[in-house]
């Protein structure tokens, strides 16, 4: 008889939720081993006995034929004594206990397999949409704790049936332990109701219906898999400019759903569909993309009128899928098959989540409402992704091991569904530290030993429903990762909801961090950076941030080492006045009367797009700026867009974050090669790049008639130029070749693209964002990495 052995094997990572129990348990019988595997608090234990060869080659296949959505992060095995007569190989009941190092799967798109279930005429599933599998469906946004049992999700309120039932313990059915698993029978239903709460449709008579009224111009609120959708015909400018009224949205661009690649096809304009972008829509996410659309095409004009990009996503659930099937239908061949589908929220409030809540507070925008009775437990809105064509790998510190999933040419504008909860992997290990998160754009960061874990997208921290979404989310992540962070790091601001919670609510030792040096942190926590990789040069470009001289800083060049951690602010922009304070973030003529003010000669000369209509309000913001009265300073790059903007007469006046520095941008005249000077000034500390020069020939060119779209690729050439200078010096001056690029400003398309090619045509490394946007996304994770970096918890060297 052969020599028979017994091994133990612990697996961490994304292993639950997966099909990883079940890989196992087939995997046992088709080398013939005996053992158990199961959910443990160390992660999911295995045991397997059989002989050397047998052993050894379940070993190797376990690592080489992951099933396609699992991720092991660690694995730890060791022999132990054999159990006599141990020849059966079991699933054995999840064990009890505190801690655990498993991670919940994200949501994941409907598999091929399930979509031909639903296709069949034939079959149980046939047009059901709720089908799922062990590689698709529901995870995170159904799931209350863990292990993910059945049990502990939201499932657990319908019982399987007996075929369901025979199906999750078939081993050898691709539902095997598909906790989500369900069917017509047994499973959760959809209806239709008006904006009363009166009952019109019941199951796929409901879906039918629902495409009937879309096509025929209604607006529907549709619940989804983290939240619900408010659905229109994007098609009709009638359907579309009635939503933009009712949810109070002018001009910010919605996004928009369509049933497969061939409507993409049908959107994108030449070249905008290259292999990254095929791969976005077609992998097991299916973010919002950001596409380049075709300005004859079938989509209104309404979407998005200012911008060339339109988002774009494929349908992630069975529901989708079946309402598209039915769409198409009602449409025929002559209309093109393409629903808004947008946040369903109104007034900066989180996505509606229940069906009561969405009744309550959506009944104002929709005319009809597709509900069901799966309980969403965790809100989450759908990512947003722009892919970088063309882009090198991404540039990791050194010792860095480069995870699969950092893929070149991917950025994110928003991470929630279909990426949270996969942590991203930090250069060093310790106590578990909260990152309260920004105020605009919030998310919250916890980290467990060498992992940080980055919530989805929460929303602006401005109103006490998104509070309480907060607070929902910090004890979520808590319990489902079972931790208790031992200290919080927060902005500098005082009056931040994220700062008050961390100094009045949560109990705990509380640091404090500059925005800017937070947007640095995540970079170098997402690039592998640790404190042995020695210091970097930061360019931190964005809107506004609290500054460590009181100002509000926004275009900084940033020393930071993480081996101190020690912090520098090396230079900034061209400091600015904003006449009104936020009125001038909402009316940027009125930044840039504030910049002409500082100039003179033909300058001043310039006759601005904004008279004779603001005479009244301009006359009183001269009176401000000659007393200096409410004219608070900023060196933000995102106001310098805005006021260039406003001297081209396409920003005047804004409805959305962004919107005059993404007007400015579409305008471009790309065939211009001419920049702008763009000086540094080194005769002070820190250094200035003067970006008041920028505003001064762009305001002489405009005075001569020069069109406005050179003048738009002139000022972005030269800004170029200026950001690349300053970094450049800077890094030789500190002896350092790598530059960390972040802030919101990074979304803009010609720096994302343009910006580290130059610096990498300067013989330096440019660090990009990999995991979480550049824009305030990722402030929470740079808090957190920060409050890793001080190990006895006293906050590092700092020289605003």
């Amino acid at each position: 008889m052969k020599h028979r052995i017994r091994r133990r094997i612990t697996v961490t990572g994304q292993v639950q939720g997966v099909g990883f129990r079940p890989f196992v348990y087939r995997l046992a019988l088709e080398w013939g081993l005996g053992g158990v595997v199961r959910n443990t608090p160390e992660g999911v234990v295995i045991e397997i006995q059989g002989t050397d060869a047998t052993v050894e080659g379940f070993s190797r296949d376990l690592t080489e034929k992951l099933p396609p959505l699992a991720r092991i992060l660690s694995l730890e095995a060791s022999d132990m004594p054999p159990l006599p007569g141990d020849a059966a190989f079991v699933i054995g009941e999840s064990a009890p206990g505190a801690g655990h190092n498993v991670l919940i799967s994200p949501d994941v798109a409907t598999c091929p397999n399930c979509l031909a279930d639903m296709a069949d005429p034939a079959n149980r599933r046939h047009n059901y949409p709720f089908t799922n599998c062990t590689d698709c469906g529901p995870r995170y946004t159904i799931t209350r704790s863990i292990p993910y049992d059945r049990a502990t999700t939201s499932m657990a309120c319908f019982p399987m049936c007996p075929d369901c039932a025979a199906e999750y313990a078939d081993p050898l059915d691709r539902r095997f332990h598909a906790q989500p698993n369900a069917c017509p029978v047994c499973g959760p239903k959809v209806w239709l109701t008006d904006a009363a709460g009166t009952t019109l449709a019941e199951h796929d008579p409901a879906l039918a219906a629902l495409a009937r009224e879309l096509a025929a111009g209604r607006i529907a609120a549709v619940k989804g898999l983290g939240g619900f959708h408010l659905a229109c015909d994007a098609g009709s400018d009638a359907a579309v400019a009635e939503l933009r009224q009712r949810k109070n949205r002018p001009a910010k661009p919605f996004a928009v759903m369509v049933p497969d690649m061939a409507a993409v096809e049908r959107l994108a304009a030449p070249g905008a569909l290259d292999a990254q972008a095929q791969a976005l829509f077609s992998g097991s996410v299916r973010p919002i993309v950001l596409l380049a659309t075709r300005p004859d095409g079938p989509l209104s004009a309404l979407i998005g009128p200012d911008t060339r990009e339109t988002g774009v996503m494929l349908p992630y659930t069975p529901l989708h899928h079946v309402l598209f099937s039915h769409l198409s239908r009602e449409l025929g061949p002559e209309r093109f098959p393409a629903l808004v589908m947008t946040s369903g929220n109104a007034g900066g409030d989180p996505i509606c989540l229940g069906n009561r809540e969405a009744l309550r507070r959506l009944s104002g925008i929709a005319d009809i409402f597709l509900l069901h009775n799966r309980d969403i437990l965790v809100r989450t809105d759908d990512s947003v992704v722009r892919p970088i064509p063309d882009a090198p790998p991404p540039a990791a510190s050194p010792g860095r091991r480069e995870d699969a999933e950092a893929a070149p040419g991917v950025q994110f504008l928003r991470r929630a569904r279909g990426y949270v909860p996969s942590p991203v992997r930090l250069p060093v290990t310790g106590p578990c530290v909260l990152g309260t998160g920004p105020h605009l754009k919030c998310t919250l960061c916890l980290t467990k030993a060498d992992q940080a874990f980055v919530s989805q997208h929460i929303g602006d921290m401005e109103n006490l429903s998104t509070l309480a979404f907060y607070r929902e989310m910090l004890a979520h992540f808590q319990d489902i990762l079972q931790v208790a962070p031992a200290r919080a790091v927060c902005d500098l601001h005082p009056d931040y909801l994220t700062t008050r919670l961390a100094e009045e609510e949560l109990g705990l030792p509380v640091i404090r961090l500059q925005h800017h040096f937070a947007h640095i942190h995540a970079v170098l926590a997402e690039c592998g950076h640790g404190p042995e990789a020695g210091p970097v040069i930061g360019l931190a470009l964005d809107g506004t941030g609290y500054g460590g001289d009181g100002t509000l800083w926004g275009g900084e060049c940033l020393y930071v080492d993480p081996a101190g951690p020690v912090h520098e602010r090396l230079g900034h922009l061209s400091p600015m006045r904003l006449p009104g304070g936020e009125a001038a973030i909402r009316q940027p003529w009125r930044i840039a009367m504030g910049m002409l003010s500082d100039m003179g000669g033909e300058a001043r000369a310039f006759t601005p797009p904004w008279l004779p209509a603001q005479d009244r309000a301009a006359a009183l913001v001269v009176q401000m700026l000659e007393k200096n009265l409410n004219c608070p300073v900023s060196t933000s790059l995102g106001r310098l867009f805005d006021a260039v903007s406003a001297l081209c007469g396409v920003g005047l006046q804004v409805d959305y974050e962004g919107q005059a520095a993404i007007r400015l941008e579409t305008i471009q005249d790309m065939a211009e090669t001419a920049a702008y000077a763009c000086p540094l000034r080194r005769d002070s500390a820190p250094a200035v790049l003067d970006t008041l020069a920028l505003v001064d020939q762009a305001a002489r060119d405009l005075a001569r008639g020069v069109p406005p779209g050179v003048v738009s690729r002139r000022f972005h050439l030269g800004l170029l130029d200026g950001l690349t200078e300053l970094a450049a010096t800077m890094a030789d001056v500190r002896g350092t070749r790598r530059v960390a690029l972040s802030g919101g400003c990074l979304l803009n398309r010609t720096l994302s693209r343009e910006l580290p090619d130059r610096l990498r045509g300067r013989g330096l490394f440019p660090l990009s964002h990999r995991f979480l946007p550049p824009g305030d996304g990722c402030i929470s994770l740079g808090q957190a990495a920060y409050g890793l970096l001080l190990r006895d918890g006293t906050s590092g060297t700092d020289n605003p």
